[in-house]
């Protein structure tokens, strides 16, 4: 029932919400001549806090339609190279000579299946696209797959990721960003076990949570503190008519939504706040990065529920492959037997989502693999966003990538001539597009504050904001009905309304005392 009272909620606010937008529509038309108060700007700032607060976001696109090469405008045209019903293969294609393909060696990326959409990567992408040939993972919502389609589970996962590696018989490098780190490491090791000839140059680690025991965070101490019947019980529901997956079981993507959210409520509130009174200043670029990275955070998709509870008592509850018993249809998963592909694995210092060491811990269990094909890097200063995205991805990681995959890539070998690529050259190119705002925090995480601002001493004030505050607890534990997420969202809609029009109050209350006196 749980998914059937979302779904009631979202129809009951949509009267609200389109007035929200008619009156949006009206307090901005520049023949009213309230549109160029201060109280017209309020209004039709609160008109589209209230809109985009309550709206249901549809899957965004990638919009990447050409990018800068080497001073030249290159086109981007994206096709679908490869497709089953949970997921499609993608390739931003630049239509490159075969001589400038032989420089760009070919990247599968693979996108988490975690709630948000491969769009979410989209910074990712065009970070890589100018020194490589991109491929990405774009899995699809649950809500959307026929149940006819059968189910989909953690060794479906491994075996479309051994599929799509296999799509390209060997010549690719495969990049994994946070969980899909778990299963596609099952899957070269898999594949090393069979001898196959398509196994990849090189594979590298982003945040993966290889082995959850280390440095654990508050996302892996929940799931061993839970345990799996908890989430069986709480968190998995059915997917309700009219939807295409209508009877399927998953784990909702408002549910993983609310879960991020409340991890650091007080920064998303100030981030509502700000695009309020960027609204009524009229500084329409920092209310347009405000809206382009909010249409991505907010785009969730579901899971179904086999590979969401198999995912977190595999990973995070049992840590079978850390303990070297991960089984694979009945297989034993062995990473020692990897020996060919080389591993590269980052980690941010300030990942509150994947704990340092959790990712680096793949380099233990790999342990026939020759030092010269590992590397290992740790970006100080970046949280979990920041190591597959923003400015320092671009600067830092970016040109390590590239290094790293030349250096393992056989066409170095064939041709002498194609040079490791310098470190600055990939660094310039990889800084040459535009990406996400860099202070688009992907968990907004307290790590990165220097001081406390206005909406977080609210907030304490309140016991909110906070995941070691007993009511935020209380609200992750007790997610069996919707009611916490709607205290929750109750209380920070009256503090931004609050915040919102009390000043004008205020002004108003004023005036009308020193008029009356």
């Amino acid at each position: 029932m749980l998914y059937h009272w979302y779904e009631l909620g979202h129809a009951a606010v949509s009267p609200a919400r389109m007035a929200a937008d008619a009156g949006r529509f009206v307090f901005s038309n520049p023949f009213n001549p309230l549109t160029h108060t201060h109280v017209g700007r309020q209004a039709a700032a609160a008109c589209e806090v209230f809109e985009r607060t309550t709206r249901r976001y549809d899957k965004p696109g990638f919009g990447l339609d050409s990018i800068d090469l080497d001073g030249e405008p290159t086109p981007i045209v994206e096709r679908i190279a490869w497709q089953q019903p949970f997921c499609r293969l993608i390739h931003f294609d630049k239509g490159h000579t075969t001589d400038r393909a032989a420089q760009d060696p070919r990247i599968l990326l693979v996108a988490p299946m975690s709630g948000h959409y491969a769009t979410l990567l989209r910074g990712t992408v065009e970070a890589l696209l100018p020194n490589h040939d991109v491929y990405i993972t774009d899995w699809q919502d649950a809500r959307d797959v026929s149940e006819a389609a059968g189910t989909f589970d953690l060794d479906d996962y491994i075996d479309y990721v051994r599929a799509m590696i296999t799509y390209f018989e060997g010549d690719v490098h495969v990049f994994a960003v946070c969980q899909p780190s778990v299963p596609v490491l099952a899957a070269i090791a898999l594949m090393e076990q069979d001898n196959d000839p398509n196994v990849p140059h090189s594979m590298v680690l982003a945040g993966g949570p290889i082995d959850t025991r280390i440095n654990p965070t508050i996302v892996n101490q929940l799931a061993a503190d839970k345990g799996i019947d908890w989430f069986r019980d709480n968190v998995v529901t059915t997917v309700p008519w009219p939807n295409d997956g209508h009877g399927r079981r998953v784990y909702p993507g408002f549910l993983q939504l609310t879960g991020f959210m409340t991890m650091n409520l007080d920064r998303h509130l100030n981030a509502h706040r700000s695009l309020f009174e960027h609204l009524v200043e009229g500084d329409g670029d920092s209310a347009e990065k405000h809206r382009d990275f909010y249409d991505e955070y907010l785009a969730v998709m579901d899971l179904t529920a086999e590979f969401y509870l198999q995912t977190v008592e595999t990973v995070f509850i049992e840590h079978v492959l850390a303990e070297g018993r991960m089984h694979h249809r009945g297989r034993c998963v062995t990473p020692s037997a990897i020996r060919r592909v080389a591993l590269m694995t980052i980690e941010g210092e300030k990942d509150d989502i994947t704990g340092v060491g959790q990712c680096s811990a793949a380099h233990q269990l790999c342990d026939r693999l020759p030092s010269l094909k590992k590397q290992h890097y740790e970006a100080q200063g970046v949280g979990h966003y920041g190591i597959f995205n923003g400015s320092r991805f671009r600067s830092l990681i970016v040109p390590r990538i590239a290094g790293f995959m030349r250096r393992n890539d056989p066409a170095r070998e064939e041709q002498p001539d194609l040079s490791i690529i310098d470190f600055d050259a990939a660094a310039a190119r990889a800084n040459g597009h535009a990406a996400a705002p860099d202070a688009a925090a992907f968990t907004f995480a307290p790590a990165n504050d220097v001081t406390a601002d206005s909406v977080t001493i609210v907030l304490k004030k309140a016991g909110l904001g906070s995941t070691a505050s007993p009511e935020v607890a209380e609200a992750l534990a007790e997610q069996k009905s919707p009611l916490a997420a709607l205290q929750l969202w109750t209380f920070a809609t009256a503090w931004m309304l609050d915040s919102m029009f009390g000043p004008l109050v205020e002004r108003t209350n004023s005036q009308r005392a020193g008029n009356s006196g």
